[in-house]
């Protein structure tokens, strides 16, 4: 019942305890409990709005780096992963399998705010050996969440390419 619970707030955390406990035929009281214990547990870590910030006017660039660090024998990535965590530049950081070792999501207002993030955060971290960092140029799809200006009916699977 947990697992179904995450997989409908996963969709749409904004839906009324109510339509969830329609849903999972429960009571709300019993959906309102169960989203606090995934709480407590761990299992929810936020709520958070997608948000389309080209079609509210608003800039924000968006990066992905590549990052090939040294990790220390003793706390391995895990250390370096929590550093460059808290800075505020970081959306989000991955351990990957592959051609590099971290996956850095990063926003500025400007290229130059991550390019100057780059340089003098990033690559001052005796960890890091190298990045390279690629600029997001447009949203197609985040989180399952279409971000196509055309609304239309047509299955955009079927284009030939």
């Amino acid at each position: 019942m947990m697992e179904e619970l995450l997989h409908i707030l996963e969709k749409n955390a904004r839906l009324p305890v109510e339509d969830i406990a329609a849903m999972m035929g429960k009571t709300p009281a019993q959906v309102a409990t169960m989203m606090d214990e995934a709480v407590a547990k761990g299992y929810i870590r936020g709520f958070e709005a997608m948000i389309d910030w080209e079609q509210a006017g608003i800039n924000v660039v968006e990066a992905v780096i590549e990052l090939h660090v040294s990790p220390r024998k003793s706390r391995g990535f895990d250390e370096i992963a929590s550093v460059i965590a808290s800075f505020d530049e970081v959306d989000s950081v991955y351990l990957m399998a592959g051609a590099y070792d971290l996956a850095v999501f990063v926003k500025g207002q400007t290229i130059q705010d991550i390019a100057m993030f780059v340089s003098r955060k990033l690559s001052t971290i005796d960890a890091v050996l190298s990045t390279a960092t690629h600029f997001l140029l447009k949203r197609y799809k985040d989180s399952g969440i279409d971000f196509f200006e055309d609304d239309s009916e047509e299955d955009k699977r079927s284009l030939v390419l």
